[in-house]
């Protein structure tokens, strides 16, 4: 070959990339190869990747006498020989940009997701089909090795750049022995005198390597890999303590699974009296759908029970209280950050509640005049009342407030929070079985509508807004008795046809969830010929003038 083998690695901050760099230069130097490498920054909060772009010319110096060879800097688009990355959508990232050809380019990539700040901001689920990036990496390269690199990474205790160094060992692209990759790692040290992390690096790098040649012995391993991930992904599997006998045989079969959860959802939230009031709702909704449809059909039901159990166990100060005082939390930070047994570790959490927050467990008559109170602050241009706290949650006192606080999960039904929020479910569930009666789909429709509700402070309040103004314009007509904020129910819509009327529910929904600030649900309304959403008076805050020195 006259030409250098290109490779591309993508790696996520603290993935330790520019180490896995070092030691693929390092190792096709320690074999007799020339090679250089260059690398180019990425961006914080899962914006992008740091990638390193690498080049070995295939022939050893000992056989080119005195020439030598000249590298690139940068990767050119469908001149990649090997791509590497230790995220999903890293590795379509770069097929975008062109990097990949289906006819040179030799695929190295883990199944894993790390979410993108895209998809996290998402008011719905923006979370993009692993299945279709999964399909993309078969479109684009000539081979592709796909393997869940994290696991391997726990299972040997060390970095995902040991790993990925195995697996690009193993893909045999390189004309260099496993020796020369080990050597890399260990830098010539006697076994006996490896430091731990060289240990944990050698153990990954193994694993990978035998993953990697598993995949290779066996053509069709590749498919049945994908195949699964794709499953695994779309439909990731849950458990839940079986339902009783009674409560089996009131429900078809098709939606035990998600009653199953939801009932352990509110049992933990509550418990046995909330949760019996979560079954009892649903069997209103159930009922109206039975009577149009086969018994054994429980689409708005089971769309019902699942948005239902959500916003039943809405989040307030006592049960972020109570999940961040958990055992399995304190588990799960110590497994994230890698923490051995006698590492200390401290943990602080940091809380801003404000007078909402305060206000939503105590009774209607004083919670209302805290809100009326806050609310005038907010009117003269002052920033809302909030009492920032930090709290030790590794130490005995800070754990001790923590769990005094989540015990006042009795106090929760007698609250101000609580009464709203189970008044504004009572009219959104009247809507849905009113519409079950009216048409099934037109049911289904507003059952959906629960995804509307989701989040705290704002989000929760914007959530609640948008499904009030739907119901208002687009619900049955009679839901108006319910509340008198629904005073005019579907006036709007008293000539449009019943499609019609399910389609702009679909599409008022659809809307409300791509921006927080409801841009595209106005327009969504508009076209349907729905009222937008009435403007809300925002205060203007003046800032003081900075002091000039």
């Amino acid at each position: 070959m006259t030409q250098a083998i290109s490779i591309l690695l993508c790696a996520l901050g603290g993935e330790g990339g520019g180490v896995l760099a070092d030691w693929l230069v390092e190792a096709a130097r320690h074999s007799g190869f020339a090679a250089q490498a260059t690398s180019i920054p990425g961006v914080a909060q899962r914006t992008g990747a740091t990638t390193y772009y690498l080049e070995v010319f295939p022939t050893p110096l000992s056989d080119l006498g005195n020439q030598r060879p000249i590298f690139g800097l940068n990767p050119l688009p469908g001149r990649l020989d090997l791509l590497v990355s230790s995220e999903l959508l890293e590795t379509a990232r770069q097929i975008s940009l062109g990097m990949c050809s289906s006819d040179r380019t030799l695929l190295i990539s883990a199944n894993n997701r790390t979410l993108t700040t895209h998809e996290k901001m998402q008011m719905g689920d923006g979370r993009i089909d692993d299945a279709a990036l999964l399909q993309l990496l078969q479109q684009h390269s000539r081979a592709s090795h796909v393997l869940d690199m994290v696991a391997l990474t726990r299972q040997a205790g060390t970095v995902i750049s040991a790993v990925m160094l195995g697996c690009i060992a193993a893909s045999g692209l390189l004309p260099l022995h496993r020796k020369d990759f080990e050597y890399a790692v260990h830098e010539g040290v006697p076994q006996e005198s490896l430091s731990a992390s060289q240990k944990a690096s050698l153990r990954g790098f193994a694993l990978a390597w035998d993953a990697v040649h598993a995949q290779t012995a066996q053509s069709k391993f590749v498919n049945a890999v994908l195949a699964d991930a794709r499953v695994s992904n779309a439909a990731p599997t849950t458990t839940h303590k079986p339902l009783s006998p009674e409560l089996a045989s009131s429900f078809p079969s098709a939606m035990h699974e998600v009653l199953g959860l939801g009932v352990e959802r509110l049992m933990d939230y509550q418990g046995a009296a909330y949760a019996s009031m979560y079954v009892e709702r649903l069997r209103s909704v159930l009922a109206s759908e039975q009577r149009h449809q086969a018994e054994t059909s429980c689409a708005v039901t089971q769309e019902a029970a699942r948005w239902l159990a959500l916003w039943m166990a809405f989040d307030d100060i006592v049960r972020v209280a109570d999940l961040k005082s958990r055992t399995s939390r304190w588990h799960r930070v110590r497994a994230e950050v890698k923490a051995k047994a006698n590492d200390v570790l401290k943990v602080y959490d940091h809380f801003k509640p404000g007078i909402p927050e305060f206000a939503g467990l105590l009774p209607l008559f004083i919670a209302r005049r805290l809100l009326r109170w806050d609310r005038q602050r907010s009117a003269k241009g002052l920033r809302p009342f909030a009492l920032p706290i930090k709290i030790g949650t590794h130490s005995l006192i800070g754990m001790l407030l923590l769990r005094a606080l989540a015990s006042f999960k009795w106090l929760r039904v007698f609250g101000h929070r609580f009464a709203e929020e189970q008044a504004m479910i009572d009219i959104w569930l009247k809507a849905v079985v009113l519409g079950t009666q009216e048409d099934v789909q037109l049911g289904l429709a507003l059952a959906r509508c629960g995804q509307l509700i989701k989040g705290y402070g704002s989000t929760n309040d914007r959530g609640r807004d948008n499904l009030l103004h739907i119901l208002r314009h687009l619900a049955p007509a009679n839901i108006a008795g319910s509340d008198s904020s629904i005073s005019n129910g579907a006036s709007a819509q008293a000539a449009a046809t019943l499609q019609e009327r399910i389609q702009a529910i679909h599409d008022a929904r659809t809307a409300a969830l791509k921006d927080a600030g409801g841009v595209a649900l106005d327009q969504a309304l508009k076209t349907h010929g729905v009222p937008a959403r009435e403007i809300k008076a925002q205060p203007i805050r003046w800032m003081p003038r900075a002091k000039s020195r």
